[in-house]
């Protein structure tokens, strides 16, 4: 299949929508929809995999102009030097299988080394698939916490509330940083590990 690398238009805001949408849907993150493509403060690589007159493939990277702006400060993992976090890698599910997101990876690392930065990280869910290809691109895991979503009544309570007179909370979705991820995973039906994988640019 012929596909082509090149950066992101304003144009292309359609076709990435689409394509982040329709890859995410037999993902952990099926319902994380987005309607507009993201905004930046800092620099950032924004790439599009065309093929067919479509939008196949994204991967969005922002990256620092000063240390610790953008990348985790990870004690399991201290850092000097830039770092840069890709916060979307998609592709769309009719053209898997076909190096796009490595192709995207490639060209991404290349333009981050043009503006000196040192390292890259991302985070992904417990999805196999993307952990394996992080893995095979050189990624390691860092650190990890839970993504926990509380649904009706009975996982509210006890755990998640509201302090505004008649507002009452019916879904939440949250972070838990602490150590009894058991505790957690009995407690609510939907919770994932959210891992940090990073490697040298």
């Amino acid at each position: 299949m012929v596909f082509k690398v090149r950066p992101y238009m304003p144009a292309d805001e359609t076709g990435w929508v689409r394509c982040r949408a329709l890859a995410f849907l037999d993902s952990a993150y099926y319902d994380n929809v987005y309607t507009a493509k993201e905004r930046y403060e800092n620099p950032a690589v924004e790439l599009v995999a065309e093929a067919e007159g479509q939008i196949v493939g994204l991967l969005d990277v922002e990256y620092e102009r000063e240390p610790g702006t953008v990348a985790y400060r990870a004690k399991e993992d201290p850092r000097e030097g830039l770092g840069a976090v890709i916060h979307h890698v998609a592709v769309h599910p009719d053209y898997r299988r076909h190096g796009i997101a490595s192709r995207l990876l490639e060209a991404a690392l290349a333009e981050l080394r043009r503006h000196g930065v040192a390292y890259v990280e991302a985070w992904t869910r417990d999805d196999e698939a993307a952990r394996r290809w992080y893995e095979a691109h050189g990624f390691r895991i860092i650190t990890s916490y839970w993504h926990v979503y509380a649904d009706g009544p009975e996982e509210m309570e006890g755990a998640i509330g509201s302090q505004l007179p008649g507002l009452h909370v019916r879904y939440a979705f949250a972070h838990y940083l602490g150590d009894d991820g058991d505790m957690i995973r009995r407690r609510f039906r939907r919770v994932h590990s959210c891992c940090m994988y990073r490697r040298d640019v």
